[in-house]
């Protein structure tokens, strides 16, 4: 693709994708719910969530209906245009059914060759990020300001964040704490909001594994366009899911990875 993924008409598209999940997620927030296991191991899915991509996946169909769909909750849509909208309604469904406003709507946008823009919208704080060729960009109501990771380059002042203290198999979890107890800070729980803490320059380093597609394009386009740098934990690219490395700098980077391999 040239230059269309990344026209204003585009992105008013994934606004709108957003707009629609906001209302379905704040509608179930903090309200009674019940609560579905997708495995044996917990997996929680709700109503929200399939109400919400079901509203994604509508405007998609009105708005853009030669492209490809990607979601976590209904089966894949090819399309003919070479672009794929990835979309995870409610990504964080563990914190949504606890209360606790570190969930997110995630809207991405792909080619073949990988994120083209991606959208991290937290309905409840009434925050957005977003990321592309254009840069990265924070909004809240009429607040807007550009993003831009830290320039924190060792692990020494470095915080670091996790969704889960586990963070995946045991040789995965054991290869995080080996990088965190580097790291001046380590916290959890985040889901997607840690990599927008980290596109604001508020965090350093986001490192998980047993990711999905629709987990991580929308994170890696915002990160890439606030100046980070996001690859799996052999440094290739980690659009398709498994596991994941964002930092601020090239050399928290090189560091993280080095002991993620050791």
């Amino acid at each position: 693709m040239k230059s269309e993924p990344f026209d204003e008409a585009i992105r008013a598209v994934a606004h709108k994708v957003a707009d629609a999940a906001r209302v379905v997620t704040l509608g179930h927030f903090r309200r009674p719910l019940s609560v579905e296991s997708k495995a044996a191991a917990f997996d929680p899915v709700t109503i929200a969530d399939r109400e919400a991509e079901a509203a994604m996946r509508a405007i998609l169909a009105e708005l853009r209906p030669d492209d490809g769909i990607l979601g976590e909750e209904a089966e894949a849509v090819a399309g003919t245009s070479g672009l794929t909208w990835v979309l995870d309604p409610i990504d964080g469904t563990r914190g949504f059914i606890s209360g606790t406003p570190t969930w997110g709507v995630l809207v991405g946008l792909r080619n073949a060759e990988g994120p083209l823009f991606g959208l991290i919208d937290q309905p409840f704080t009434g925050e957005r990020f977003e990321g592309g060729s254009f840069g990265a960009h924070w909004t809240r109501g009429e607040e807007h300001r550009q993003l831009a990771v830290s320039e924190t380059r060792t692990l020494a002042q470095a915080t670091i964040l996790t969704t889960f203290p586990e963070v995946g198999t045991p040789d995965e979890g054991a290869a995080f704490h080996r990088v965190a107890r580097q790291c001046q800070l380590t916290r959890y729980g985040m889901d997607c909001y840690a990599y927008a803490l980290l596109s604001g320059g508020h965090v350093d380093l986001v490192i998980e594994a047993g990711l999905q597609s629709y987990d991580i394009v929308a994170p890696i386009a915002v990160v890439r366009a606030a100046g980070g740098i996001v690859t799996d934990w052999s440094g290739n690219p980690a659009h398709d899911g498994g596991t994941c490395i964002a930092a601020a700098t090239p050399e928290l980077h090189a560091a993280a990875l080095a002991l993620l391999n050791a």
